[in-house]
């Protein structure tokens, strides 16, 4: 399936019934008088975010939606029947955005959440409505009016609470699918994952975290360079952030500084998220004890962290349960802090 996650569409609310000119005439209804209905409310276009959609590629070959115009009036006072709305399907994790003004129109994160993107135009009154002591029998009806319309901009942006990142070839998939279920393309050469891949984990405690596979960075990611620029989105609702860095690379900090330098000029607050880093490959590394611990050393002074940096292997799962189990403390600790700052606002 093709992963797309920017796309543009236009999006209109259906028009409104016309409200008629309409008149009692029957023998049994002496006064008669004005009898035209109004016409029915046009239909809205609503967005709705569900879960089992990844991609926003349906909207490739679905550029404009419409909702149903609503029906003209009836006699007797009979009011139009109104259209159907048209709820559209999006990713959990979509954010919609005037593609005009750029304004941010909403963000869908939770799912069954609806956003009314184009609303119905109203139906137009019959001359029922304009019955007055001066005009006794009104000749005219409004006709309805035209549904709102919209030209927007949606972006997917995945909702994961770890992104794992790291520079092409790092081993962040071939991890992502030791943690998971999740069987991403696994090569020995760059740029094998070409879409983010989302993963579930299991905790302990049996519930499922999700982690985020972003393809690799290069220099100059956020500027476009690779395809970086393409998907560092998907880290900006990550809670925690995974750094892989390949042992076996001809040098370790200065991979590791080149991500961080295109993180921080990304902006987004990444460089603030709490970020775990993790040596892979041990099991192919030939550098000596001496040589790995200078490494992890620098890294720990680079990185400000209170954690040793971890050494893993993916492929043959080495020093994983210490790594998750960071993890997990560093999520249980976020956890409890937006709990309490919470608690305090709703004082």
């Amino acid at each position: 399936m093709q992963f797309i996650d920017r796309v543009e569409i236009e999006v209109a609310g259906g028009k409104g019934g016309d409200g008629i000119v309409a008149f009692r005439r029957e023998k049994y209804v002496p006064a008669g008088g004005p009898a035209g209905g109004n016409g029915g409310k046009g239909g809205s276009v609503i967005l709705k975010a569900v879960e089992h959609l990844q991609t926003l590629l349906d909207f490739r070959y679905n550029r404009r939606i419409e909702g149903e115009n609503g029906q003209r009036g009836g006699p007797n006072n009979r009011t139009g029947a109104s259209g159907g709305d048209r709820i559209v399907q999006v990713p959990v994790g979509t954010m919609v955005y005037d593609a005009t003004t750029e304004e941010v129109i909403g963000d869908l994160i939770e799912p069954e959440q609806t956003l009314i993107v184009a609303a119905g135009g109203k139906g137009g009154l019959g001359n029922k409505h304009f019955l007055s002591n001066s005009n006794r029998a009104p000749e005219y009806a409004l006709p309805g009016l035209e549904g709102e319309e919209r030209f927007l901009r949606l972006e997917l942006k995945l909702l994961a609470e770890v992104g794992i990142v790291g520079k092409p070839n790092a081993g962040k998939s071939t991890l992502i699918s030791a943690l998971s279920a999740s069987r991403p393309k696994i090569a020995d050469y760059p740029f094998t994952t070409l879409v983010p891949n989302l993963g579930v984990v299991r905790k302990p405690s049996g519930d499922g975290t999700v982690f985020a596979d972003i393809p690799g960075l290069i220099e100059g990611a956020h500027l476009g360079a690779g395809l970086g620029h393409e998907f560092l989105r998907h880290i900006e609702r990550t809670r925690v952030l995974l750094h892989l860095v390949d042992i076996t690379a001809p040098d370790p900090i200065e991979d590791y500084e080149m991500i961080q330098q295109e993180l921080a000029a990304y902006g987004r607050d990444l460089l603030n998220r709490p970020q775990i880093v993790a040596l892979n490959k041990m099991d192919a590394c030939d550098r000596t004890d001496e040589e790995i611990e200078a490494i992890a050393t620098r890294l720990n002074e680079l990185s400000q962290s209170t954690t040793p940096i971890f050494q893993i292997s993916a492929v043959s799962h080495q020093g994983l349960d210490p790594l998750l189990q960071d993890i997990w403390t560093t999520i249980d600790r976020l956890k409890e802090e937006r709990d309490l700052i919470q608690n305090l606002s709703s004082l």
